[in-house]
């Protein structure tokens, strides 16, 4: 499932709805992420994503995609926000529903990986007398 959105979300209600819809889910792996206040020693006050969703739910399907085919996975889960979000706000949730735990950890790797990297999305980051446009990084 992929959902881009504005609103925060409880990544554990999130998971329960997959994990519910399946019995043969043996383990469950998830990365959240979070706006953190310092990045590259300046203290941030929030930061704007700005996204391109068509393409995102296009990419984000690609790479589910490849994660299906190196990996066992029984369902899997991004959680992508977008918009103003303060220090320590949710960014991302991903979840990899499979049999066995090394699906589920190498496949959420993965996919987060891509996330950091490839995403079509654009952070300008809020310090407390400018802004500045980050890149993708890993």
């Amino acid at each position: 499932m992929i959902k881009i959105q504005k609103k925060d979300f409880n990544s554990e209600e999130e998971i329960n709805k997959i994990k519910n819809l399946h019995s043969n889910v043996g383990a469950v792996t998830s990365f959240i992420g979070y706006v953190r206040e310092e990045n590259d020693y300046k203290k941030v006050r929030s930061i704007n994503l700005e996204v391109y969703k068509e393409m995102a739910y296009k990419q984000f399907e690609k790479i589910i995609s490849k994660a299906n085919l190196n990996w066992k996975l029984v369902d899997s889960l991004i959680i992508h926000r977008y918009g103003k979000l303060n220090v320590n706000s949710k960014i991302v949730l991903v979840a990899c529903f499979s049999s066995h735990r090394k699906d589920s950890f190498e496949s959420c790797n993965f996919i987060m990986d891509y996330l950091k990297k490839d995403a079509p999305f654009w952070k300008n980051e809020f310090y407390n007398n400018k802004n500045e446009w980050l890149t993708n990084s890993n």
